[in-house]
């Protein structure tokens, strides 16, 4: 009976530690300005964001994605073999110009915050599969992350369950 009861207790702590959230993402300190800007901007549209940071192992700069001719990959989202977003990488290439980081970054953090898919193949804007111009989307930065969070499947989702009302009154 007691070697059952230990077997049960040893099942039960290995089940409630994976439970558990994890209590630190490392975060490359190159992203993080970028990050809390994000943050900033969740804030801003009342997006929640703390329980998604803790489901990520790292925010990285990477030297593994691939940069060629017709295969470049200057950022992504990794995912754990649930399917389960475990990392945000961002391609060490895209650090060579501040705005491209900017707009690179901000694109891999709306896939995982905001639940963002592509908009669209090349469209000029933050979630686009590829773009000509990153500098464009930089020269109109305030109107494009406006767009990203109000048309955020995340910032559609709350305003259908706390939809805002406007009350005015005629007298």
């Amino acid at each position: 009976m007691s070697k059952s009861i230990v077997f049960a207790s040893f099942f039960f702590i290995i089940g409630f530690s994976n439970l558990q959230a994890q209590d630190s993402v490392a975060i490359d300190g190159r992203l993080q300005p970028l990050l809390n800007e994000f943050f900033e901007a969740c804030k801003e549209y009342n997006i929640d964001y703390h329980a998604k940071l803790f489901q990520l192992k790292n925010i990285d700069i990477s030297n593994a994605l691939p940069l060629e001719e017709g295969n470049t990959v200057l950022g992504m989202v990794t995912r754990d073999n649930t399917g389960q977003v475990e990392s945000i990488l961002v391609n060490w290439a895209a650090m060579l110009d501040p705005e491209m980081l900017k707009v690179v970054a901000f694109h891999e953090f709306a896939h995982h915050f905001l639940d963002y898919k592509h908009t669209c193949q090349d469209c000029n804007e933050i979630m686009a599969v590829t773009n000509v111009s990153y500098f464009d989307i930089a020269r109109d930065w305030d109107n494009q992350v406006k767009q990203l969070f109000t048309t955020s499947p995340v910032y559609l989702a709350q305003q259908k369950r706390d939809p805002v009302v406007a009350i005015s009154s005629y007298e």
